[in-house]
C-alpha cells in the first residue's frame, strides 16, 4: 500500500487531528488499561468480606488467592503482597542482599528503587539488543567484591535467559532473583515462570494482564525463605504478642483479593484477547518501513499484554513525533521505560554507565495500547497512522 492509499484509508478524523482538529478517538486508548472480570463475581466475594468483617490481616480470601496462584505456576508457596514495589523489597532483604546488585537498566524504576530504598547499589547492566534482557555476557563484566547478588527481569513477559543467569549466579556465589511483575502466566522451555532462581517477583497492579487492584506476590520453591517474607511482610509476628524477626506492613487487604479471585477466573479471556491484539498488529506491522514489532515465543505460553514497536531510522516520522501524533488522536502511547534507569535523575548523577544497547532500544522504543476493550477496527485506525507517519513525515 502506497502512502497515498494509506492516507485514504485513514479515518478524515484521524487526519484532521494531526493538524489540530478532531481526534480519531473520542475517549483516549490507554496502554495498560485494567482488565476487570464479572462484577458479580466481585460482588459475592465482595459478600463473604463483609460477612467474615475480616479486611486485613492473611484473611481467607487472600489465603485462597494465594493457594490458587501457586497451583496455577506449580510452585510451592504465594506470599501476597500490598503491591510489587514492597514485594520486591522484602524479597531482597528476605535473601539478605547488600553492598551491590546488578540488575537491567532497561526496566521499570522499582527494580532499582527497591534495592537503593534499602541502601543497596543498584549496578546497571545493558540488555541483549533483541531480547531487551539481561544476558551472561553483559553481568559478569560487574561483579565485583561487593556483588550480592543478581535480579532479571523478565521483560514484557519474555523470559530472561534463565540458565545462564544462574550459572553465573551459581560461578560466583551469588543470590538470583526475578523481578516477573510483566511474566504472569508466560513460560521458559514450558515451565510456567514463578519457580525460577531463589524466588521471583509478581506485580499485581491494575496495569498488569492479571490485577487485584493493588498487589503483588513473591512465588518461591525455598520453605525457609516464604516462612520469613511471611514474618517480614507482618511487622515479624509470629503469633499475637511475639514478635520473632524485623518487619514492615506489606499485607494484602482481603478487597484486593477478592479483585484478584475474580479477574483470575476471566484470565484465559484476557489473555485470548491480547493474543487477538497482538496478531493484528503483527500482520498489519508487516511491511511497514521503520517500525518492527516485538515478537513473542509461539512455542512459549505468553500473555501477550505488551505491545512493544520499535521506531527505526526508516520511517519519516520520529519515534517522539509519533508519541505527539498518536496522542493527538487520543492513542496515549508510551515510550516505556525511557530513558533508562541509568539516566534517571536518582542515578544519573552518581554513576557514569555506558550503555548503547539501553540507549538504543529507548530511543526507538513505542509501547501501544491493547486489551479486550479494544476493537480491531480500533487497531486497525492505529495501525493506518502509524503507516501514514512511517511513510510521511508528520
Amino acid at each position: 500500500m502506497n502512502s497515498s492509499q494509506i492516507e485514504a484509508s485513514t479515518t478524515r478524523k484521524a487526519k484532521l487531528a494531526i493538524d489540530g482538529g478532531t481526534p480519531a478517538f473520542a475517549q483516549p486508548l490507554h496502554v495498560g488499561r485494567p482488565n476487570v472480570g464479572d462484577p458479580t463475581r466481585f460482588a459475592t466475594y465482595m459478600h463473604q468480606v463483609f460477612e467474615n468483617r475480616w479486611l486485613t490481616n492473611n484473611g481467607p480470601l487472600v489465603q485462597e488467592l494465594e493457594a490458587r496462584i501457586a497451583a496455577d505456576l506449580d510452585v510451592k508457596h504465594c506470599v501476597a503482597m500490598c503491591n510489587g514495589t514492597i514485594a520486591l523489597e522484602i524479597a531482597i532483604r528476605a535473601l539478605g542482599l547488600s553492598g551491590e546488585v546488578i540488575v537491567p537498566s532497561w526496566t521499570f524504576i522499582a527494580t532499582a528503587h527497591a534495592l537503593a530504598w534499602q541502601g543497596i547499589s543498584p549496578v546497571f547492566a545493558d540488555v541483549d539488543p533483541d531480547t531487551h534482557n539481561l544476558t551472561a555476557a553483559t553481568v559478569e563484566p560487574l561483579i565485583t567484591p561487593r556483588t550480592s547478588g543478581i535480579i532479571g527481569v523478565h521483560l514484557w513477559g519474555r523470559p530472561a535467559p534463565i540458565e545462564e543467569l544462574q550459572s553465573v549466579a551459581d560461578r560466583h556465589g551469588l543470590a538470583l532473583m526475578f523481578d516477573a511483575a510483566h511474566a504472569f502466566r508466560t513460560s521458559y522451555r514450558g515451565r510456567r515462570i514463578g519457580s525460577f532462581g531463589q524466588c521471583e517477583v509478581l506485580s499485581f497492579h491494575a496495569t498488569k494482564v492479571f490485577n487485584t487492584m493493588e498487589g503483588g506476590a513473591v512465588v518461591t520453591n525455598d520453605d525457609q525463605l516464604a516462612a520469613k517474607m511471611r514474618l517480614m511482610r507482618n511487622f515479624g509476628f509470629a503469633g499475637f504478642d511475639n514478635v520473632v524477626h524485623p518487619g514492615t506492613n506489606g499485607k494484602m487487604i482481603e478487597a484486593s483479593a477478592a479483585m484478584g479471585l475474580t479477574n483470575l477466573e476471566s484470565l484465559d479471556e484476557f489473555v485470548a484477547a491480547n493474543k487477538r491484539c497482538y496478531e493484528q498488529y503483527a500482520l498489519r506491522f508487516d511491511g511497514i518501513p521503520g517500525l518492527d514489532l516485538v515478537l513473542y515465543d509461539p512455542a512459549e505460553e505468553n500473555n501477550y499484554h505488551y505491545i512493544v514497536a520499535s521506531v527505526s531510522d526508516a520511517s519519516a516520522t520520529s519515534r517522539d513525533r509519533l508519541v505527539e501524533v498518536l496522542s493527538a488522536e487520543n492513542v496515549l502511547a508510551r515510550k516505556y521505560f525511557w530513558p533508562g534507569c541509568h539516566r534517571m535523575l536518582p542515578y544519573r548523577d552518581e554513576m557514569d554507565v555506558i550503555l548503547p544497547n539501553t540507549d538504543t532500544i529507548a530511543a526507538r522504543n513505542l509501547v501501544l495500547p491493547s486489551g479486550p476493550t479494544l476493537s480491531p477496527d480500533d487497531i486497525d485506525t492505529i495501525c493506518d497512522i502509524l503507516e501514514l507517519g512511517a511513510r510521511k513525515s508528520l
